[in-house]
């Protein structure tokens, strides 16, 4: 349903034109055209009513989020109710039940930015504190049932898995990212700290020349080390940028100023070195240029080492926008995401609607 969709719909062109301070009317139109997708199983942060709400947010149209907010709720608890009963059952987790494009994690982060169910806002949060309790074999609890994109022989027992976007440096960043707004529940710290010692456990190289892998396999579980033999795509939703990022928000919430250094150095590193860049294939937010300049730009407003990549990164965002645009408008790949990036780390100014906080990169 792509015109309910945050990532390829209409919504992105709504907030870059909110952002502008133009009429986004024609967009935020063609995102209510359809009768609302409201299915437990199929609406998310990114999909369906959360994604509406999202977007509207950002205007004055309370009478229509009142409505939408009953919706998300209703999704969210139907979507805790499926994850405690298959915790019950002590089976392992599909990505999708906790992550933050498809899960718990993305409904979370919607309710951190509209800010006015901040109890519901807990009982998530008390569920990914649940989450990362380990599983009696040792894994962690976030282990997923499937691989990173669906079974496959490889992936037959599951994976750990690491991104922002689809793994649980998204948990991380929501824990750290409502302590540090106030909002707290029983053993969110403890939480935090056993994921960050779960990506220290997974860090590969010696900082600051150190990255993590996108994703941890049983063979890979057993014998303690991952066989790969450098760093993959840094990208924000699966990269060390955005893994970074999530380690020194953590760092700044608990005031451990170790972690939070060792991440920005990690990152400042990943930043300059070619090799890792030239695996960016495009110029999205998701997984491109941009994303990496975004994830940059908010990691710089604590690090003025990462601020100094800044201008450099911006420019070779544009030289490959040039030579080859996105095929779509949206968000997350589109001409929307590439713009709004473009435009925060350009004016080094906020974004007015808060619409990074769909990707956990807000403040």
């Amino acid at each position: 349903m792509t015109a309910q969709s945050l990532a390829d719909g209409p919504a992105g062109q709504a907030l870059l034109a909110l952002e502008r301070g133009q009429d986004a009317h024609r967009w935020l139109a063609a995102l209510v055209a359809e009768p609302v997708m409201a299915h437990p199983e199929e609406a998310s942060l990114f999909e369906g009513a959360p994604a509406i709400a999202f977007t509207l947010v950002a205007t004055d149209q309370r009478r229509a989020l009142s409505v939408l907010d009953d919706h998300v709720e209703k999704i969210t608890r139907s979507r805790l109710e499926a994850a405690y009963q298959r915790m019950g059952r002590g089976e392992l987790a599909d990505k999708r039940e906790f992550d933050l494009i498809g899960g718990l994690t993305g409904l979370g982060a919607y309710l951190l930015r509209c800010g006015t169910a901040d109890e519901l806002l807990r009982e998530v949060l008390r569920y990914l504190v649940r989450l990362t309790q380990p599983h009696p074999d040792g894994r962690p609890g976030w282990w997923a049932a499937h691989g990173p994109t669906g079974p496959g022989p490889a992936w037959q027992t599951g994976h750990g898995n690491l991104g922002m976007a689809h793994g649980i440096a998204g948990p991380l960043t929501l824990l750290a990212l409502a302590l540090r707004r106030g909002i707290v529940v029983s053993g969110q710290t403890a939480a935090i700290d056993r994921i960050c010692r779960w990506l220290d456990r997974w860090r590969c190289g010696v900082p600051p020349r150190a990255w993590w892998p996108e994703a941890i396999s049983q063979a890979d579980h057993a014998r303690g080390a991952v066989h790969q033999p450098g760093p993959s795509r840094p990208s924000w939703c699966y990269g060390t940028p955005g893994i970074a990022r999530a380690q020194q928000v953590a760092g700044l919430v608990l005031g451990d100023r170790a972690r939070r250094r060792c991440a920005e150095n990690i990152l400042a590193w990943c930043l300059g070195d070619e090799q890792q860049l030239a695996r960016l294939g495009d110029v999205s937010l998701c997984h491109g240029w941009a994303g990496v300049v975004h994830t940059a730009w908010r990691a710089s407003r604590h690090n003025d080492q990462l601020a100094a990549t800044l201008p450099r990164l911006l420019n070779r965002l544009a030289v490959n926008l040039a030579r080859q645009p996105p095929d779509g408008r949206g968000l997350l790949t589109g001409t929307a995401g590439v713009m709004l990036a473009q435009r925060a780390a350009r004016t080094n100014t906020p974004p007015v609607t808060q619409w990074d906080t769909c990707l956990l990169l807000h403040e």
